[in-house]
């Protein structure tokens, strides 16, 4: 997937040591794939979600400065919650938890409409129509003749 997230996009999160120690820098066995992978995750969950009424493939393909600040930041919540998963998640901290339940929270009222994303752009209108949970089919009624 694109890089919708950068790595110094962390810094307004978590401490770049203890990020840093989750991941295992400086173990020999170390991956820098593992963030990738968390970050491919996240996206996808949010995706899951938004994809109902926004366009997901221009979101999560913006960068620096045009991404949405709000959509990142669940983002990167959810990434660090995916994070902490793989390293310890008996020893998680009781926020990453909370910011993760958040962000689920945040997804399933954009999901239901209860929510909008302000800026976020919208699936154009002949897809939007398609994903209402509100549609008529009619029936094929033909007189029957006797």
């Amino acid at each position: 997937m694109a890089n919708f997230i950068s790595t110094t996009d962390y810094d307004a999160t978590i401490h770049r040591e203890i990020l840093d120690s989750l991941l295992r820098k400086d173990a020999p066995t170390y991956d820098p794939q593992i963030i990738e992978i968390c970050e491919d995750r996240a996206v996808s969950e949010m995706r899951s979600y938004l994809n109902k009424n926004y366009d997901c493939d221009k979101i999560f393909s913006q960068t620096d400065a045009d991404r949405h600040p709000l959509i990142l930041m669940f983002a990167i919540d959810i990434t660090v919650y995916h994070i902490f998963c793989q390293h310890n998640p008996y020893k998680m901290a009781k926020i990453r938890q909370d910011r993760y339940d958040r962000a689920v929270e945040w997804l399933k009222g954009v999901m239901k409409g209860d929510i909008t994303i302000d800026g976020a752009p919208l699936i154009e209108e002949p897809e939007l129509g398609d994903n209402s949970p509100w549609q008529i089919q009619a029936e094929d009624v033909r007189p029957t003749f006797r």
